[in-house]
């Protein structure tokens, strides 16, 4: 197809750009900035802040740049007196209802909104200030999302990802004009909402109206105290990630590096979550195969169950589905169960004294550490406090620790090896073929290409709703689906229960792209998306390393030949297994 072009000037430079391009993306595409805070390529484009207004030849008003498409021979001024006055008033509107305490923000320093009014010298002087005040700022604190009414600046974003990306639609505009504020849909407590926790809200929020519930200081606590020993564990989807708020590159970034740094900041023992995902594979490939095998499978597929987040919007939206999930236990929870039992009784170490701290990328693992399905039989939870990747780089920060100079570290036995099967859980995708290759030696006895189901892969979620594989194991034909976002998850729960579309087994990610892309994973301003080149850097990980399949992994033989014997055995199911029906979300039905 033969891309139309159309030529305009922006000032004084002439360009020529695809035909149906805003004059935001053409004058960006071109290295012109123009100030902007509510436009989210594809998800908010609806010109709210009119930060971005820009004059154009032959116009009496000024037009907002973000939903104004260029057109032939259009003259466009973006740094004009006229233009740069109605920024700042705009601007100096929008910190009129904004609690401008900057020091007390977390995003201080990564802020657009703070950006912006350094960059334009920004007054607030003859503007009456309308900041959100009593009721109106409530927020249960010890919820894993947290939201500060004072420091949001109505942009929309929140609203439209929830809608159009996660299709759970939590936020909503309540009111209108000059009263319009944005809260939870229906004025309801956030408790009593079906928010699934993914955090996508939080990623794209350009202020610190919405963030995560802070663990840093009870967990420093924890280090602090002798008579405690501190575990901490990091998921495979932060080694992609950790290093962008420190200036570091995936190269340099690497979760060995991070090993050495969190023993720096006083962890006791680190471990890599990659092992907790070669134990997964190991208990949730046997259980698709024994279910499977017991027929289990005709009606619906067994879905995956290592995302907190699709767990919560399977309950409240699927319930029907509920029985068809898993019940493997996700990797960090399944490693937690195993520090506290297997590991402490190697070391000779009271589990009571034993704080597991999962460093994840992902918000709704908090709430998934609080269930009371994740405890042991002595009531001791396998997870005690779960850190996002922005709370440990907060960590690092308030630690004063120069990330750079410290030399990389092997995480400790006996459980330091993983595979590269383990490391893909972080892309979307990577559950899938990791267990496909451990189910196809299950069968076999032979492993099959390490890369023979890569069908699976994708890089944006955008794409296409899902991603779907027919192959042969051991002479039967099964049939797999891949999802990632919730909007997606729900197009593809729709046709399976309906009928439409018969599978065997399917992964299901709340965050588009999976835990790279998660909801933990660090904000920049630029909006640039990062989550497809974060997978990439798993899938060269997977590449390089000598195993690629978690039955091969030596510590997890050693573990079932020394501990829990085979998988799906008694203990196993007793510390690696849970009960989905033990917990329920709000308003799910009873079953």
């Amino acid at each position: 197809m033969v891309t139309t072009m159309v030529n305009i000037k922006i000032n004084g430079l002439s360009l020529s750009v695809p035909e149906g391009t805003t004059i935001l993306t053409a004058a960006e595409s071109h290295g012109i900035s123009i100030p902007h805070l509510c436009y989210l390529e594809k998800i908010n484009e609806i010109g709210a802040c009119r930060l971005c207004c820009v004059e154009v030849k032959g116009e009496e008003k000024l037009v907002p740049s973000c939903i104004t498409k260029a057109a032939e021979g259009m003259e466009v001024v973006t740094n004009s007196q006229r233009v740069r006055s109605r920024a700042r008033t705009n601007l100096q509107f929008l910190m009129s209802q904004h609690d401008g305490r900057c020091t007390q923000c977390v995003l201080s320093g990564n802020c657009r909104l703070q950006t912006l009014c350094n960059e334009m010298n920004i007054s607030l002087d003859g503007f009456y200030e309308d900041i959100p005040k009593g009721r109106r700022t409530y927020w249960p604190a010890e919820f894993p999302l947290q939201r500060d009414a004072t420091r949001c600046i109505k942009c929309m974003r929140c609203i439209q990802t929830c809608d159009k990306v996660q299709k759970v639609s939590v936020w909503d505009l309540i009111s209108g004009g000059a009263w319009a504020r944005v809260d939870v849909h229906d004025g309801l407590d956030i408790r009593e909402s079906d928010c699934t926790l993914c955090g996508q809200c939080i990623v794209n929020c350009p202020t610190g109206a919405l963030k995560e519930r802070s663990d840093t200081e009870a967990v420093m606590r924890c280090i602090d105290n002798k008579d405690i020993i501190t575990v901490a564990q990091i998921a495979p989807a932060i080694r992609t990630a950790w290093g962008e708020s420190l200036g570091m590159s995936a190269e340099e970034a690497t979760s060995e590096k991070l090993c050495g740094i969190l023993k720096a900041c006083g962890f006791d023992y680190v471990f890599d979550t990659s092992f907790g995902a070669d134990l997964t594979i190991m208990e949730e490939a046997s259980e698709f195969l024994a279910r499977k095998g017991k027929g289990d499978l005709d009606k619906y597929p067994m879905f995956t169950s290592c995302c907190p987040g699709w767990v919560r919007f399977c309950k409240t939206h699927y319930p029907e589905l509920t029985s068809q999930l898993s019940t493997s236990k996700s990797p960090h929870q399944m490693f937690g169960a195993v520090i506290k039992s297997y590991f402490a009784e190697k070391e000779g170490i009271d589990p009571s004294r034993i704080r597991t701290v999962s460093i994840m990328p992902c918000i709704a693992k908090k709430a998934e550490a609080a269930l009371p399905t994740m405890k042991n039989a002595e009531g001791l939870s396998d997870v005690d406090y779960v850190l996002t990747t922005r709370e440990v780089v907060r960590m690092i920060n308030m630690e004063n620790i120069q990330a750079g100079e410290i030399r990389e570290t092997p995480f400790d036995n006996p459980m330091a090896d993983y595979t590269g099967a383990g490391v893909i859980f972080g892309v979307t995708g990577g559950v899938m073929e990791a267990a496909l290759r451990s189910a196809a030696y299950f069968v076999t006895g032979k492993n099959p290409e390490p890369d023979a189901f890569k069908a699976v892969r994708g890089r944006h979620a955008e794409e296409c709703a899902w991603r779907e594989l027919e192959m042969e194991i051991g002479g039967e034909k099964i049939r797999v689906a891949v999802a990632s976002g919730l909007r997606n998850a729900d197009l593809l729960c729709t046709a399976i229960v309906r009928g439409e579309v018969k599978y065997d087994f399917v992964e299901i990610m709340a965050c588009p792209n999976g835990c790279s892309g998660g909801g933990g994973q660090p904000r920049h301003q630029d909006d640039i998306d990062r989550r497809g080149s974060r997978g990439e850097v798993l899938y060269k990980i997977d590449q390089k390393l000598p195993l690629r399949y978690s039955h091969e992994n030596p510590d997890i033989q050693k573990l079932y030949h020394d501990y829990l014997e085979k998988p799906l055995s008694e203990k196993a199911e007793e510390l690696l297994h849970t009960d989905h029906f033990g917990w329920r979300m709000p308003g799910e039905e009873n079953i």
